[in-house]
C-alpha cells in the first residue's frame, strides 16, 4: 500500500462482484481524512464529484476488494489532518489552499 495522506489526488481500484462476474471499478477522488494509523480497521476517505453530485467513500486500508491504490500527487505541507473544509469550498480555493492541481 503507498504512502496514502490527507490531500493527496488518489485512484482506488476495486473488485465488484455481480453473483458470478467480477469487474474493476476506478474511483479517482480527494483524500480528506486518514484514520486510526496503521491498526486493522485503519481507513481513509476519498471524496470525488461524479456528474455534479459529491460522493464520499470510506475504504478500509486492508481491505481485500481495493486491487490497486495509484497516488497521483501528494501537497507538500498539509497543515490539518482532516480536511472536512472541503466540502464547503469550491475547487479553484481548494487548489490554492492545497497548492495541488486536483
Amino acid at each position: 500500500m503507498p504512502k496514502i495522506k490527507p490531500g493527496a489526488m488518489v485512484t482506488i481500484t476495486e473488485t465488484i462482484t455481480y453473483g458470478d462476474k467480477k469487474r474493476a471499478s476506478n474511483f479517482k477522488g480527494l483524500v480528506i481524512a486518514r484514520k486510526h494509523g496503521a491498526q486493522k480497521n485503519a481507513s481513509f476517505t476519498v471524496r470525488s464529484v461524479v456528474d455534479n453530485v459529491a460522493v464520499e467513500k470510506v475504504y478500509p486500508f486492508y481491505s481485500p476488494l481495493i486491487s490497486g491504490v495509484k497516488v497521483h500527487s501528494t501537497p507538500q505541507k498539509i497543515k490539518r489532518s482532516k480536511l472536512y473544509f472541503a466540502r464547503d469550498i469550491s475547487k479553484k480555493k481548494m487548489q490554492k489552499k492545497l497548492g495541488v492541481s486536483i
